[in-house]
């Protein structure tokens, strides 16, 4: 296989892991999010913890596995990016800190103010993580103030608070909503009573209001975001130097790739059908269906993301020459075909045993079976 290919494999495959990461966990992250707001007694709560109880911590596989992917397969993209999102990363990583200690000691005391602490700390783990990869993907849409020099040494020029700008926010607040309503439709699926009945009513909330972000963000990047187009590539199978080619900066770029391939124009329409039928389907009967509607719109707004995107993987604000692309960015070819391999052996395995996983926790977990398995659950 030639390394032109295999650079576009594992592009492919990285987005494969981002979508997989926001469809598992995501729901985790939503759920956590929705928890003082439908779980208004501590019996109720238990209920919505319980539902991503038993598979959060597989879910969280899929987060480490895209970052360990993207550190092999990237590394000039993932070396730039902590220079960019230091803090931001390490901001998400100390929110993430509240989840396994909240599901394990949340229910060791028998306490209120001791389980109200604990659920404090798992809104804040789902909150925080759900906004700020939004934040994150809003400031790769407008490039990152960054330089590469003649010895290939990147520098960052931008600052922490320089990434909460308007776009970027309505970027994270599409993200948290579109993870909230999906967290929505698991708790709505695997519960009943009142607070399936309360899941239902944000499922109709978040899934509006990103269909309504969406379009917003969709209307910014058409007319005021600039976006990059390579006017002069390099060899698409030659070594990670981006100071080989040359970039383009413009408001409307980042649709070119919608007039080169009319197919990718099917990620938008996914993203808002998904939300529209999640809208219209949440609360009805139809409880695995809204739960797909949800996904669909995940997908579609990953997608319309990367497809605008790409090939770009990280533009550069300051210097779009220096700006990392799917062909310039990325490892060796023996690297990513010795990789290639491993995933062809053991993403099966991973998705076979996920599924059986999931098979085996089938099930809603009622008030019943909280005061059934009074020590054994959360």
């Amino acid at each position: 296989m030639d390394y032109a290919t295999l650079k576009l494999i594992w592009w492919a495959l990285i987005g494969v892991l981002l979508i997989g990461f926001a469809l598992t966990d995501g729901f985790d992250m939503g759920a956590a999010v929705l928890l003082p707001f439908i779980g208004k007694t501590d019996e109720e709560r238990r209920i919505v913890i319980n539902t991503v109880g038993a598979t959060w911590e597989g879910n969280q596989v899929w987060f480490i596995t895209a970052g360990g992917a993207m550190f092999a397969a990237w590394p000039l993209a993932y070396a730039a990016s902590f220079s960019g999102f230091y803090f931001a990363m390490l901001l998400v990583l100390f929110s993430l800190f509240f989840r396994p200690v909240g599901f394990d000691y949340r229910g060791k005391r028998v306490d209120v103010r001791w389980r109200q602490g604990w659920d404090c700390g798992l809104f804040i783990g789902g909150f925080v993580p759900a906004l700020v990869f939004g934040v994150a993907f809003g400031n790769l849409l407008q490039g990152v103030p960054f330089v590469y020099d003649t010895d290939l040494r990147v520098t960052y020029h931008g600052s922490f608070f320089g990434l909460l700008n308007p776009f970027a926010l309505i970027c994270g607040l599409v993200s948290l909503c579109m993870l909230t309503a999906h967290g929505a439709a698991f708790v709505k699926m695997k519960s009943d009573g009142v607070v399936a009945m309360r899941a239902a009513k944000a499922i109709r909330i978040f899934s509006g209001l990103t269909v309504v972000l969406f379009v917003v963000a969709g209307a910014l990047v058409a007319t005021l975001i600039s976006g990059y187009t390579i006017t002069s590539p390099a060899p698409f199978d030659g070594v990670a130097n981006p100071l080989l080619k040359t970039v383009e900066a413009g408001p409307g770029l980042w649709l070119s790739n919608y007039g080169l391939y009319p197919l990718t124009a099917l990620a938008p329409i996914a993203g808002l059908l998904g939300g529209a039928l999640a809208f219209g389907l949440a609360l009805s009967r139809f409880e695995r269906l809204t739960f797909v509607c949800t996904s669909l719109q995940i997908v579609g707004v990953i997608l319309t993301a990367g497809f605008s995107m790409f090939p770009f993987i990280m533009p550069s604000s300051l210097d779009p020459r220096s700006s990392l692309t799917v062909w310039d960015a990325t490892s060796s070819q023996t690297t990513l075909e010795i990789m290639l391999v491993a995933v062809i052996i053991f993403l099966p395995i991973v998705l076979g045993y996920t599924a059986w996983v999931y098979r085996v926790m089938r099930g809603k977990i009622t008030a019943s079976t909280i005061k059934e398995n009074e020590h054994t659950l959360y």
